[in-house]
């Protein structure tokens, strides 16, 4: 989010008192393409092969009519690809889940009301709730707007209370189709996951290193690395070590991380060396995760071999995989999960309640005005209002251009295939995982490129149940499109997210506290066993989360185009010193573990 968030600019203004600030929205970075996500193509064809096998079924049965509820389901097949595949078997039953039960709440109210301004009150609450949850529980891409678009679009299906069963039937087995597709891969590269994810916080150690630490972009390579070194960590924590060959696979991604953690403080090779022979030295271990072999033998010094080698570091008691006492470090206990997570995520005074208010208005606000201009089934405009929605002013502006740009683009491409798609139904479905196909591989790039294949594929799934005169279907979508960027960024300026400075402060304070915990365990001994590496691993857990929370706070208040000054000088030396103090941190893991 970081690297987005920032201004192309960094021109300030303070009001009389030092009380706000305000800054330019940015342009020219807007349309600026990206290098791909290195994983695109994974959510891609499993999203592809989702939808092609419900499709192609409806095709031969000859009902078409049913492909946005099959759809439904289907589409959960882009959710979970971080995450290692044990984790992501029981994320995705939730996923499918939340989309029935949205489905099931938009049909209902389609079959029961006629009002449609009331459809668009009823669409924007739900799209309000789909964002404030998948902020909470930062499910990942492609995060609320696949919930909303689906479910906004069956508000406004014609629908009868007796079909509802069978239309929720459809999404929940095409869900479960998207289940097997996506936990699929891990009988051919079970630890693929993990895998990529140590290659990843390997390669941003490795970039820091490269960079002159005097140089402006040390503290943004400083950040990157400790982020992506913070997510590998996560990722390991979510994998399970039940027999003795899975704890050591994980055993060995641990040491990998560790020696990617230490760059945070110079190069950590045994008798040290130089900066730009540990880069090349991570970067050529990156590649050797990345390909799927055996791990790398990871040079170390006798006494970190013979720690990574034989320590205990965790009970049984305290780990949820039981089975293999000897394993990797767990989380430290006590960190609300599940529901306890969510509502605590969303409790009073949480930063994501200003963000549902600027759904919820802005989508309803859309959906009224591309009513009064004509469009019967506003349900575009409240998607587009939805996808606008960031997490600040800034972000959002960008996404609102971004999407402005696409849909205009992706209805030319849409209108210039009208001669294609009238060919029949089986064309539309080849067209449809074409675009589906082509918006993954794009979207990474920019998301507005990738919304030129999005806008003709979302047309396509409506036209199989609902099919429109083509110059209506155009001109509704382009109304729709404007009328939500416009009124969804002008509720993002008007309700400003005042609690996003706060929570700077409150993350501050959570940072200095880790911090101080875990220099006052670098001052003393090292217990004797396992004890000294579970507390030392769970302060650096703490101070990791800390720091990335901290991070996030401020990316979001930075791009916010109206707020009170920011506590630069006090974030900037608050990161330095825990920056420092998890590399110490990490260093003592890798010292040996005295025998009781």
């Amino acid at each position: 989010m970081g690297k987005h968030a920032r201004p192309t600019r960094t021109w300030v203004t303070h009001a009389p008192g030092g009380g706000v600030r305000a800054r330019p929205l940015p342009v020219r970075s807007t349309v600026r393409l990206r290098r791909p996500v290195d994983i695109w193509h994974k959510p891609a064809l499993s999203a592809v092969v989702a939808m092609a096998v419900p499709d192609l079924t409806l095709f031969a049965l000859g009902r078409m009519d049913l492909v946005l509820y099959t759809s439904a389901g289907a589409m959960c097949a882009l959710y979970g690809h971080g995450l290692p595949y044990a984790a992501r078997a029981r994320t995705l039953p939730w996923v499918v889940a939340g989309m029935v039960a949205s489905l099931g709440a938009a049909l209902t109210a389609a079959s029961q009301l006629t009002s449609t301004a009331l459809l668009v009150v009823l669409a924007s609450l739900l799209a309000a709730v789909h964002k404030m949850v998948c902020d909470a529980t930062r499910i990942g891409p492609p995060g609320n707007l696949i919930f909303t678009f689906i479910a906004a679009s069956a508000f406004f299906v014609p629908q009868r209370t007796g079909q509802i069963p069978l239309h929720l039937a459809l999404a929940l087995g095409a869900g479960a189709l998207a289940w097997l597709v996506c936990t699929a891969p891990a009988l051919i590269r079970p630890r693929g996951p993990e895998r990529i994810a140590t290659a990843r916080a390997l390669e941003a150690a490795a970039a820091l290193l490269r960079t002159d630490p005097a140089g402006g972009p040390a503290a943004q390579a400083r950040q990157a690395t400790a982020g992506a070194v913070n997510a590998a960590w996560h990722t390991l924590f979510l994998v399970p070590a039940r027999t003795p060959a899975k704890a050591a696979a994980r055993t060995g991604l641990e040491r990998l991380l560790i020696r990617a953690e230490s760059a945070l403080e110079g190069p950590a090779g045994p008798g040290g060396g130089t900066a730009a022979g540990e880069a090349k030295l991570l970067g050529g271990w990156a590649r050797e995760v990345r390909g799927g072999g055996p791990l790398p033998d990871v040079p170390l010094s006798a006494a970190q071999r013979e720690e990574l080698d034989g320590v205990t570091t965790e009970s049984a008691g305290l780990d949820p995989y039981p089975t293999v006492p000897d394993g990797p470090r767990r989380p430290a206990p006590g960190r609300p999960r599940g529901f306890r997570a969510l509502a605590a995520a969303l409790a009073p005074g949480s930063p994501l309640l200003p963000v549902g208010l600027r759904v919820a208005a802005g989508c309803a606000l859309a959906g009224w005005a591309s009513m009064a201009l004509g469009v019967g089934h506003p349900y575009w405009a409240v998607v587009t209002a939805a996808s606008v929605f960031q997490a600040n002013t800034t972000l959002s502006w960008q996404r609102a251009l971004q999407r402005t740009l696409g849909n205009l683009l992706g209805l030319l491409l849409f209108t210039a295939l009208l001669p294609l798609i009238h060919a029949g139904h089986l064309t539309m479905i080849g067209l449809a995982l074409l675009f589906q196909l082509g918006a993954e591989a794009w979207i990474t790039r920019n998301y507005w490129l990738g919304s030129v294949c999005v806008t003709p594929m979302a047309l396509l799934l409506t036209e199989f149940g609902n099919p429109l005169p083509a110059r209506t279907l155009v001109a509704d979508r382009w109304i729709d499109t404007l009328v939500g960027a416009v009124v969804g960024l002008a509720c993002c300026v008007l309700v400003t997210n005042r609690r996003a400075t706060d929570r700077i402060h409150g993350a501050l304070d959570r940072v200095a506290s880790a911090t101080a915990t875990a220099q006052r365990l670098l001052a003393s001994d090292p217990a004797p066993g396992a004890e000294d590496t579970l507390e030392t691993g769970w302060a650096r857990d703490r101070l990791a989360a800390c720091l990335a929370e901290l991070r996030e706070a401020v990316d979001v208040a930075s791009g916010e185009w109206w707020q009170r000054a920011l506590p630069e000088e006090r974030v900037t030396h608050a990161e330095q010193q825990g920056h420092r103090t998890l590399a110490q941190l990490a260093r003592r893991l890798a010292r040996p573990v005295p025998v009781a």
